[in-house]
């Protein structure tokens, strides 16, 4: 060390010394027996120690609330290890060998929890978007190979099996009853990669809000509104894992977080595990989600930002024909200010009321026409395209007949054109289509009808290449693929 830099750390080290020496100096040279003030503050009893604290009483106090709701619920939780291919051009010495194109493996990963002993999981629908592999790992290390059962990407919500029997189950609670400032606890395997862990880890807060609306996206595409939001930390790993209150019961789903740097800065939120349930049934029961339909449009606010949007209301801008609105009466012009027993004051409170519908439920609705505040009920019902019937094309491509209530519903400009149901993500990745596109062209022949696309794409495909003209979000687009 410089000599320079070396002095003044003694010099105050020996300053120190010096005082502290002066003041013990001073005590000793003080009396205790001469001062009756000091002698009455010196606390009665023996000085000595008494000897250390009961190993049971040491446990005891350890013992929580919130070491009582992870000891329920963490054996339940499980990793979830997914693998996706990625076509990629090939490098420089395997494209003079012939090659043209490469694949890549990505691994990802994320955290589940088991809902039924018999290897039923549910995770985030983000988690295992577009793997070609998944699996699950238990805490104790043993890892298996899922099965996705089915995918509500909407709800960003997921479920996989795997071959188990009497699995640890999480118990589940309601996220109707939660309360702002109680406990939360977020179970899961955040950066598992790095820390090759198999058990979950704990992090704890508080439920810092509820109801709250994300205007921007999280990490996958669903809609986030109506949400639980808690500032227990939630990092990348977490997603699909349990939020637990202080009575040991999941009242969320953990699926993004708010950071600019990628890390928890104390915003995370959950999908309430109300809606989870619905969700895991329809899955269970028919591998899809029923989507709740009432045939209401709203208006789109011309807005800056999502604090503005939040008071615009919620403006019917139109009413589609034959609908489950249409036939309770329901106008455009009309503000609906409640959905059954909750308020609605922005089009995100609408989206909200109803992701928690199902499919035959009745839905009081209010709404002010005119100055006047009628009630009127909405039997919901399945989206018209659901009941529609199906085509198949290329065995992974549904294809339904474009209806002017599909039209309408959708906000579609074409007249006529075969909407694109559901793609798989193969289909989706080498051709380019997506669920809601409406397919208005095969090669030189116009399509009015899901029979004709299916029937156009037959007969240019045993020529050659295929090409499809497209609508998405009222834009034109086209796209080409071979069927050899």
């Amino acid at each position: 060390m410089p000599r320079d830099s070396w002095i003044p750390v003694m010099v105050q080290r020996s300053t120190l010394t010096l005082l502290l020496s002066l003041a013990l100096v001073g005590c000793e040279g003080a009396n205790p027996s001469t001062s009756n003030a000091q002698a009455r503050t010196l606390p009665p009893g023996p000085t000595k120690p008494v000897g250390p604290v009961p190993a049971q009483s040491i446990d005891a106090s350890r013992r929580t609330a919130i070491t009582a709701a992870v000891e329920r619920v963490a054996p339940a939780v499980v990793t979830v290890q997914t693998e996706t291919v990625q076509k990629v051009p090939v490098d420089f010495f395997e494209y003079f060998m012939g090659g043209r194109t490469g694949e890549r493996r990505n691994a990802g990963i994320g955290s589940g929890f088991v809902v039924r002993s018999d290897g039923i999981i549910v995770t985030n629908a983000h988690v295992i978007s577009g793997a070609t592999k998944v699996s699950i790992g238990m805490r104790d290390g043993t890892s298996y190979d899922a099965t996705v059962v089915g995918i509500d990407e909407t709800n960003d919500l997921a479920v996989v099996r795997i071959k188990a029997k009497d699995l640890p189950v999480a118990p589940l609670g309601s996220s109707s009853t939660l309360i702002v400032g109680e406990w939360s606890i977020a179970i899961g395997n955040p950066f598992g990669f790095v820390l090759g862990n198999s058990e979950p880890s704990v992090s704890v807060g508080v439920v810092s809000a509820v109801g709250r609306n994300l205007a921007g996206r999280g990490d996958g595409g669903g809609i986030y509104v109506d949400m639980i939001q808690t500032d227990a930390a939630i990092n990348p790993g977490n997603s699909g894992g349990p939020l637990v209150n202080a009575l040991g019961e999941v009242v969320g789903v953990n699926s993004s977080i708010y950071s600019p740097s990628g890390g928890s800065v104390g915003l995370g939120f959950a999908i309430p595990i109300d809606r989870t349930k619905r969700i895991v049934e329809d899955l269970l029961d028919h591998g899809a989600v029923r989507q709740p339909w009432v045939g209401i449009r709203l208006q789109t606010p011309d807005v800056q930002s999502a604090r503005e949007a939040a008071a615009v209301g919620a403006i019917v801008a139109r009413v589609v024909p034959g609908s489950p609105a249409d036939r309770a009466g329901v106008r455009a012009g009309d503000q609906v200010i409640a959905a059954g027993t909750r308020p609605v004051k922005n089009p995100f409170d609408w989206e909200a009321r109803l992701l928690d519908l199902r499919v035959g439920e009745q839905l009081p609705v209010t709404v002010r026409r005119g100055g006047r505040e009628l009630r009127v009920t909405l039997q919901v019902a399945d989206a018209p395209e659901v009941s529609a019937p199906k085509v198949t094309v290329l065995r992974e491509l549904q294809l339904v007949s474009l209806t002017d209530v599909i039209r309408q519903e959708r906000g579609v400009a074409s007249n006529a054109g075969a909407l694109v149901y559901r793609v798989s993500d193969r289909i989706r990745d080498e051709i380019g289509l997506q669920d809601g596109d409406v397919i208005v062209q095969v090669g030189q022949s116009r399509v009015n009808s899901a029979e004709a696309a299916s029937a156009a794409i037959d007969r240019y495909g045993a020529r050659g290449p295929v090409y499809v003209v497209f609508e998405r979000n009222r834009q034109y687009l086209q796209t080409s693929f071979s069927l050899r």
